[in-house]
């Protein structure tokens, strides 16, 4: 067994795609030597801005043997069958062999390939991987019809066990495999001969290069904070600029250097946001007064002056960008004072849809449902109202419109501002929110009916103009503004049926209703229809991530109230929990026994047994005992499902589960006596009406 070794040095590689860079490389070089016929032990692939490496342990020296049968045309077989086959195997005539059957004789190809040593494979696998590399941009450079992210400088190749080191000979436009890299560009620029994976991250590290991008993220936050703790700040927390930065230097130093006392008044998002976007810099924040009021840069390399030179430049940078947040900030918050009306003028020349009007027609209808939804949310309706048409101001803003991921929190700032209620700035900040699965869902009323507002405005709008979701598609993020809405009735308890909702939007748009009646289930279009079976699907997917089966929500689907979100999760809830106790399978399999039974009967006989089981027909101490577990069973429910209380219901339910099991151990329900024959099946049928009260369990699998 071998250690192969693969390095491909050249200019610097964008950080954001190394990570899948890495990937790539494994799984071409890894896939390639597999399918070629060798196998390794274990591989991990690594990078720096100037590397991508790959190490392989255990790796076999030479190719198994292979012998493949294939079979032929008859011998007698035309002439063009004969070639097409002799092309395919790439043997001639003489070399196939003639095997007499029933039909005569038949040729077949018998193919051996034999083994090949580990340096052939490597070099056309290497050679087929670089030349294919799938960079989302590359270029060419020189002569050469190479192409690589970057010019390419050199690759390293190499075979080492226990009898020595050797180079994989390549050549690719000019570029021979060897045994050396290159350290740090500035600190240890000179080339290095490597025999191993261990020697050459060893010999890297002396020389300035860390060679694991995790070692190098986990060197950057702690150095740098040592470096907030001790300027007396705390480190604001940023993994994605963490990975960012990681992929930038090869040699972390962090830096720390302080805002100018003139900035120290921007919002700390704007202060965070700039230096992240323009600088790269992680923000350090006073704990004492939250205020973000220091940076901290990464050099990649060890300045001879502590960094002083650097952190010069890095302020004198920085202090230009801040300048301009400034001069935002402060024209902004003149429009603020002024009521936002400029901005709020400014959208009525901004499209939101060439089918949906501007962004200002758009404000008009959030506005206008925003009061409908607003009693439904325990919001007041004058609040929402007002709050929905000033949220999305702040698009227009010299701040959002340099930071646009600032939008809504600038809107919050501006609110204040302008002396607005505090609802009225929360509702600016979150009623984009929830964005996504993990992000938080807002509370405050206000914020909640101008959430649900915007993002139904959005779906029954492309509902209504047929811009749905297709396959993989879905360019207006509607099953993001799904889930959105679904999250914000779940997380807030919101007690409303999903047609109504639509409802309410519909004539927001100049579509006239079916019915007079809000509550109507479908509109003339039938967007509440459409939009509901749409929920459905991603109530699915949400609950199928909070670990509830499919089968438990399609039961819970198939039952009445399923338009009321809050109400069809309870019961979802409620369901899974029953059927995780040990009576739940257990009496899941005596209903389906009853309702197998029952259903049988009825096909052949025609008649549906619904009508009432009689107790003096029980003639035995197991049906009688049925007879009273369900009454007391149905006696629990009832009530229970009338007041939602869906726990309780399963509780009683499960307590069928011994009655149901004694009754068919001890009872035959196709009796000989018709007469008993009929009530043990309208007995049957009080099971399966009780159950399913519950939810429709003939969904559920097991």
């Amino acid at each position: 067994m071998s250690d192969l070794l693969i390095e491909l040095f050249s200019e610097e590689i964008p950080a954001r795609m190394q990570l899948r860079a890495r990937e790539d490389l494994k799984s071409f070089i890894t896939n390639g030597l597999v399918e070629a016929g060798l196998t390794y032990a274990s591989a991990g692939a690594f990078s720096t801005p100037r590397r991508l490496t790959l190490s392989i342990e255990g790796l076999s020296q030479h190719s198994t043997p292979t012998r493949e049968e294939r079979k032929g045309p008859s011998a007698s077989a035309p002439a063009a069958a004969i070639d097409g086959f002799l092309r395919a195997t790439g043997l001639t005539l003489d070399q196939l062999e003639r095997r007499a059957d029933k039909k005569g004789e038949t040729l077949y190809a018998v193919i051996e390939k034999p083994g090949r040593a580990a340096p052939q494979i490597i070099a056309e696998v290497l050679e087929r991987t670089i030349r294919s590399f799938p960079w989302p941009k590359s270029m060419r450079w020189g002569t050469g019809s190479l192409r690589w992210v970057r010019p390419l400088h050199s690759i390293l190749c190499i075979l080492s066990d226990e009898g020595g080191t050797d180079i994989v000979p390549l050549t690719l436009d000019g570029l021979q495999t060897s045994n050396t890299t290159a350290g740090h560009r500035f600190l240890a620029p000179n080339r290095i001969c490597v025999t191993s994976f261990d020697d050459y991250a060893g010999k890297l590290k002396r020389a300035h290069v860390v060679l694991d991008s995790a070692e190098r993220e986990a060197a950057i936050l702690q150095g740098a904070q040592n470096l907030a703790f001790a300027a007396g700040m705390e480190l604001v927390a940023d993994d994605k600029l963490l990975t960012e930065v990681a992929g930038l230097v090869e040699w972390p130093v962090p830096l720390m250097g302080r805002i100018d006392d003139a900035f120290l008044a921007l919002p700390p998002e704007v202060l965070q946001t700039s230096m992240r976007e323009h600088q790269k810099f992680f923000s350090t924040r006073n704990p004492k007064t939250g205020r973000i009021e220091g940076f901290v840069t990464v050099a990649n390399t060890e300045p001879a002056d502590h960094g002083a030179t650097i952190l010069a430049g890095n302020q004198k940078v920085l202090s230009a960008r801040l300048s301009d947040a400034k001069f935002f900030w402060e024209n902004d918050l003149r429009v603020a004072r002024a009521g936002m009306t400029e901005w709020l003028d400014g959208l009525k020349s901004v499209t939101f849809h060439n089918k949906l009007g501007s962004q200002s027609d758009r404000i008009a209808r959030i506005a206008a449902l925003a009061r409908e939804i607003a009693p439904l949310v325990g919001a007041d309706a004058d609040l929402a109202e007002q709050a929905a048409r000033l949220a999305k101001a702040d698009l227009r803003s010299a701040m959002v419109g340099e930071f646009p991921e600032l939008q809504g929190l600038m809107g919050m700032y501006y609110a204040r501002a302008a002396n607005l209620p505090e609802a009225v700035a929360l509702a600016a900040r979150d009623h984009y929110s929830p964005l996504g699965p993990t992000d938080s869902v807002p509370t405050d009323p206000v914020s909640v009916a101008v959430a649900l507002a915007d993002k139904l405005d959005t779906l029954t709008g492309f509902w209504a103009i047929d811009e749905k979701p297709t396959g993989s598609k879905d360019p207006f993020a509607l099953r993001r503004a799904a889930l959105g809405v679904i999250r914000l009735i779940l997380g807030n308890g919101v007690r409303a049926r999903i047609p109504a909702l639509v409802n309410k939007s519909v004539p927001t748009f100049g579509l006239p209703l079916a019915s007079n009646d809000d509550d109507a289930d479908f509109t003339n279009l039938d967007i509440g229809l459409n939009l509901l079976a749409f929920f459905h699907d991603r109530l699915k997917v949400f609950l199928k991530d909070q670990g509830i089966r499919h089968d438990v929500i399609d039961a819970c689907l198939a039952m009445p109230g399923n338009d009321d979100l809050t109400l069809l999760v309870k019961r979802a809830e409620a369901l899974a929990a029953f059927l995780k106790t040990e009576d739940g399978p257990n009496l899941l399999q005596g209903f389906k026994r009853a309702n197998t039974i029952l259903t049988q009967a009825e096909a052949k006989d025609g008649v549906e047994y619904s009508f009432g089981a009689d107790l003096k027909f029980a003639d035995s101490d197991a049906e009688r005992a049925l007879f009273t577990a369900l009454d007391t069973a149905e006696a629990a429910i009832t009530p229970a499902m009338k007041s939602e209380d869906f726990a309780t219901a399963m509780e009683a339910m499960a307590k069928l589960r011994a009655p149901i099991d004694a009754f068919f151990t001890a009872v035959q329900v196709n009796s000989e006596n018709e007469i008993i024959r009929r009530n043990r099946l309208n007995l049957l049928h009080r099971i399966r009406a009780i159950c399913s009260g519950v939810a429709d369990l003939t969904k559920l699998d097991g």
